[in-house]
């Protein structure tokens, strides 16, 4: 009688922590935002969104529908796609929060901020 009550007892302490890490697991997952993708258009000298609010971790690529080249490079430093050719691309991480102006090194009055939070 012992034994098939220590049996029991082993058996609903072990499905009742199955089910704690079940609802840890889904609870973690729900909480973790998936991380999104922004285009910014480069086209008629311009950025098309020029000013984007992204969350840390989403992605931000730069298409460049212009015949010639064009870059993306943070006034701060935080980013550089250095030159961008003609139907061509460039992808950036957003990893650091806070406000990101940046402007087309080779047609300084093409100006845009991305807005990280």
């Amino acid at each position: 009688m012992q034994s098939q009550f220590s049996n029991r007892a082993l058996v609903s302490l072990v499905a009742a922590f199955g089910l704690v890490m079940i609802a840890m697991t889904t609870g973690a997952a729900a909480g973790a935002a998936k991380a999104a993708t922004h285009k910014v258009t480069i086209e008629g000298t311009k950025f098309d969104a020029a000013d984007l609010t992204v969350n840390a971790g989403d992605s931000i690529v730069w298409e460049n529908k212009d015949p010639y080249p064009h870059t993306a490079t943070s006034k701060t430093g935080g980013f550089d796609s250095k030159d961008i050719a003609s139907e061509k691309s460039w992808k950036y991480v957003a990893k650091k929060k806070g406000d990101f102006p940046y402007v087309c090194t080779i047609h300084p009055s093409m100006k845009g901020t991305i807005h990280v939070k």
